[in-house]
């Protein structure tokens, strides 16, 4: 096991709030589909505590909403509670106006359930971009000390900030931003988060992606949903590209998942951050 310190991160959202799928459900047709979040988050954090792993949970308010009992669960097993904004609209399609209910309305649902204050948001689809940076200022005014939905990435159709950073840095607000994790190859970026991309390259070779980071000194942000895991989710007819996107490889993300906790220490954002002395 390497002996750098990352940080594993969980976006609670359901099987229908990707965006990949929003074609073919969409939010009106939300209340309409099978919950399946709370099976696959106890399935998460099983797998966590059997490798005593503290990881950082960014809820969708819509999911605490209807499920406070397992953001309780999370908390109660000892992982940061962040934000993922409450309705899952990707900050492309906001105004700074709209942003800021949104989030409002998730901290007003999300914040109650748990013992200590949340101080990390991400953004849906990482869609805090050059064009929505208006979303920094908001973030810091609503008491958030860092954000980590900046992905410095020019390959991808719905997000990307190219020119960002690859390591933890602050804004001009001093909001600490700690971006999904790239390595450089030939000058460009390769994403290696995780997520899509842990589905889909062979583990030997995320695994060396992931050392390459490590060993530039950069700990890593890894990602990860709780419908990954879960190949018997409902099936929906969506463009190709997005189908091979959203389903590739769940039968393969959990014991991929145990191979990397073997492999790799984690721990939760915000004790990373302290670790490393960012915040107190």
């Amino acid at each position: 096991m390497d002996s750098m310190i990352n940080a594993f991160t969980v976006d609670v959202e359901d099987w229908f709030h990707p965006q990949n799928l929003q074609s073919a459900i969409g939010q009106e047709g939300w209340s309409s589909c099978e919950l399946r979040i709370v099976e696959n988050t106890r399935r998460l954090l099983d797998v966590l505590e059997r490798f005593k792993v503290e990881a950082t949970f960014f809820v969708l308010g819509w999911v605490a909403e209807r499920a406070p009992f397992l953001v309780r669960e999370i908390d109660e097993a000892g992982h940061e509670i962040a934000c993922h904004g409450y309705s899952h609209t990707l900050l492309t399609r906001m105004t700074a106006d709209s942003f800021r209910s949104d989030l409002e309305r998730a901290l007003d649902v999300t914040s109650p359930l748990v013992g200590a204050p949340i101080i990390g948001y991400r953004a849906p689809t990482f869609t805090i971009n050059r064009a929505t940076m208006w979303a920094i200022d908001v973030l810091k005014d609503h008491g958030m000390v860092y954000d980590s939905s900046v992905y410095p990435i020019g390959c991808h159709p719905d997000y990307g900030m190219p020119d960002a950073p690859l390591s933890i840095y602050r804004h001009e607000n001093s909001l600490i931003e700690v971006p999904l994790s790239c390595i450089e190859i030939l000058g460009q970026c390769i994403p290696c988060g995780g997520g899509g991309y842990f589905r889909l390259f062979p583990y030997p070779v995320f695994k060396r992606m992931l050392k390459a980071c490590n060993s530039a000194g950069r700990p890593v942000v890894f990602y990860l949903h709780p419908w990954e895991i879960d190949p018997d989710q409902p099936r929906v007819k969506i463009p190709p590209v997005k189908r091979f996107r959203h389903y590739l490889c769940l039968d393969k993300t959990l014991d991929r998942l145990q191979m990397l906790l073997k492999d790799f220490r984690f721990t939760s954002i915000r004790n990373l951050l302290r670790l490393q002395g960012v915040i107190d």
